[in-house]
């Protein structure tokens, strides 16, 4: 989510179109305001910024009329601060002598606020990105060189982040300009080209211009220079020697990050973005009264369409189980047409929505409004209808999903879910939220091989079951909606104690059934897998090692061993990678599948 570019050249001239294009080519990563600041040989800054789309902003702004030496451009993804100009990036310190802009979340964003503000800073916004600035300006006041300005203020500033920052009137040695870069857990390459230096958040934004490329780890910050680059750790300072590389891909591959498809890269992105989630939930000041809403109702609801419903239903177990709140996950038109007319001002209703423009839901919205409940939002998109409709919203930090299945926003739902119920949990050991992105990562890791395995024998069958008990029901819904979107197969989710209840007619010689199991729920899994077995099926179980389920099974999907809540959480990791690899053994494009849309905005 959001997308940084910054260039440095040796000559002053027209940046405006490099900037413009550089913005472009990050526009897939998705956001909601575009800006771009230029500073010229007299050192004079000229920032351009507004909400809306780069085409649109540029026909008001001319951003590609902007010149100079030096040039940034941003595309914000709001995740602290609403979609304004005030919270557009670029930003300027206080005096108009720095200028810069961030790409990921500043958890203490609203803690460094406060005391930029009591130091007399002037704060013109409420994003983080502008506090990035602010930290630097500190220690630029206090007489200190930018490279130890920018070294202090990571000390300070919290969370995974990466930003470019230019002083107006910092020129090295030779006189000519320079530029910053800090890279601490968000993405950030350098291209090295004839006469410039440039820096990006990845590689499509750079090459247009230069496949030699640099590549900035994780602690280590740069300066460039139109001609070269310095790269030190921001630990101690030291400069560090790293080997120019020559970029031989395409650029459809460098816009998926090296993968075949959005939806494999999107996968692989879900440690990332959990631990965004983490970070930012950890410092959000929306979590205490969204909780305490929650906390004091009578009623509590989960309302959401197909994947953010699929989440509702685990996330209102979670609420039973660690929270001990009584909870219910339902559907957004079920909601409206059996539940909205019975509500009060007493109680609660969580409503999410990916978007938050779904049709649906907003429609529910509506319905729930004039009998006083209380509207809580949980969405991706800030700014969005239902952020506006929602007395308190919590967001996703998901970034943009370009691939029409969901599978990062699904994952970054349930844990929210899982986190808001820890908060209130009345008995039994907290989560470790630290080992959650780590756990998302180990299980990506260990599954892959026997998820592809799994899609091989599904592939031949047109139809089949995914079945869930307790926390895995959601996450067996989910699965079989992903097989359905990507592979045109027909799956259906379902209570595994429920199958017997009519579905257990289907089964025959070989007929497919996978079952996603929590521990605490093994030995109740081990009847309806024999209900399949003995009548020829094929069950295939995704659970955690478990010698009952081994021993019963016809085929696993080993786990890691992560608990009983959080199984609920990394079990839909295989269940995509089992989606992802049957669609390419069908020759579908998982990214675009037929008849569908990533937003739907019709009833």
């Amino acid at each position: 989510m959001c997308g940084i570019f910054g260039i440095v050249t040796a000559t002053e001239r027209r940046l405006g179109g490099i900037l413009l294009s550089a913005g472009r080519r990050l526009a897939y990563r998705g956001y909601d305001s575009v800006g771009a600041a230029t500073i010229d040989r007299p050192g004079r800054i000229d920032l351009r910024k507004d909400v809306g789309k780069i085409d649109a902003v540029n026909a008001r702004l001319h951003l590609d009329e902007m010149e100079g030496e030096r040039g940034i451009v941003q595309l914000r993804w709001a995740t602290f601060g609403s979609p304004s100009y005030e919270n557009a990036q670029p930003h300027l310190d206080s005096d108009g002598d720095l200028v810069g802009a961030h790409n990921g979340n500043i958890v203490n964003n609203v803690q460094l606020r406060e005391e930029f503000i009591r130091a007399g800073m002037t704060v013109r916004g409420t994003n983080d990105g502008e506090s990035c600035v602010h930290a630097v300006e500190r220690y630029v006041d206090q007489g200190l060189p930018m490279t130890e300005a920018i070294r202090r203020a990571a000390r300070d500033l919290q969370g995974d982040y990466a930003f470019v920052i230019a002083s107006k009137d910092e020129r090295d040695e030779a006189g000519r300009p320079v530029i910053h870069a800090i890279k601490m857990g968000s993405g950030l390459v350098v291209g090295l080209g004839d006469g410039f230096a440039c820096v990006s958040s990845d590689l499509p934004s750079v090459l247009p211009l230069t496949n030699r490329i640099v590549r900035i780890r994780d602690g280590e910050m740069v300066t460039l220079h139109p001609d070269r680059v310095e790269i030190r750790r921001v630990e101690d300072g030291a400069l560090i020697e790293r080997e120019v590389e020559t970029f031989t891909e395409g650029m459809d591959a460098a816009e998926k990050g090296g993968y075949p498809h959005f939806m494999e890269k999107e996968i692989h992105e879900q440690p990332k973005v959990a631990a965004d989630l983490i970070h930012l939930l950890t410092a959000s000041p929306h979590v205490a009264p969204f909780l305490d809403d929650l906390e004091s109702a009578r009623h509590v609801y989960f309302v959401g369409c197909g994947t953010s419903y699929h989440a509702c239903l685990i996330g209102a177990a979670y609420f039973n189980r660690i929270a001990g709140i009584p909870a219910v996950g339902i559907l957004a038109p079920q909601f409206t047409e059996t539940i909205a007319r019975t509500l009060g001002p007493d109680d609660a209703v969580v409503f999410v929505s990916q978007s938050g423009e779904t049709k649906d839901v907003l429609s529910a919205v509506n319905a729930a409004r004039p009998r006083g409940a209380r509207i809580l939002g949980v969405l991706n998109v800030l700014g969005s209808a239902l952020m506006h409709a929602s007395d308190h919203y919590l967001p996703l930090a998901c970034g943009y999903e370009i691939s029409v299945p969901a599978t990062k926003t699904f994952l970054n739902q349930v844990i929210l879910f899982l986190y808001l119920a820890d908060r209130l949990r009345r008995e039994g050991r907290p989560i470790d939220w630290p080992r959650v992105p780590v756990l998302i990562g180990e299980t990506l890791a260990a599954t892959d091989a026997a998820a592809k395995q799994v899609a091989e024998l599904l592939n031949p069958h047109s139809e089949m079951y995914y079945l869930g008990y307790g926390l895995t029901l959601g996450t067996a819904m989910e699965g079989a909606l992903k097989l359905k979107e990507i592979t045109y197969a027909h799956c259906e989710g379902m209570l595994s104690s429920e199958f017997k209840h009519g579905p257990l007619s289907a089964v025959h010689d070989g007929y497919p059934v996978v079952f996603v199991s929590a521990p605490d729920d093994a030995a109740m899994m081990v009847n309806h897998v024999n209900e399949v077995t003995c009548r020829g099926g094929r069950a295939i179980v995704v659970a955690a090692a478990d010698e009952l389920l081994g021993k019963n099974a016809s085929d696993y999907i080993t786990l890691p061993d992560a608990g009983h809540d959080l199984t609920a959480l990394i079990s839909v990791l295989p269940l995509q990678l089992v989606s992802y690899y049957m669609s390419l053994a069908r020759g579908i494009d998982p990214d675009f599948p037929r008849n569908l849309s990533k937003t739907l905005t019709v009833d």
